[in-house]
C-alpha cells in the first residue's frame, strides 16, 4: 500500500497507548487495527477520530510511501 501507519504507532509509545486503548478510544472494530497494521487503507473517519483523540494532524499519523519506498 502506498501509506504506512509507522508514525502512529511511534505517537502511541510516546503516548504510552496499546493498539488496544487506542481503538476503544476511537470505538474501531479489531479488523479496523489489523489493517492498519498491514498499512492497508482505513476510511478517512477512523483518521479523524484518531486526530481528534490524539490532538494531531494526519501527517503526523500517516506517511506517504512512493512506488520505490514500498518494498
Amino acid at each position: 500500500m502506498p501509506f504506512s501507519y509507522n508514525k502512529l504507532w511511534f505517537k502511541l509509545i510516546e503516548h504510552k497507548m496499546t493498539k488496544e486503548q487506542l481503538r476503544l478510544m476511537i470505538k474501531a472494530s479489531p479488523s479496523t487495527i489489523s489493517k492498519m497494521g498491514r498499512d492497508e487503507t482505513v476510511h478517512m473517519d477512523v483518521i479523524d477520530r484518531i486526530c481528534t483523540e490524539l490532538q494531531c494532524e494526519p501527517q503526523d499519523i500517516i506517511e506517504y510511501l512512493p512506488c520505490q519506498e514500498r518494498k
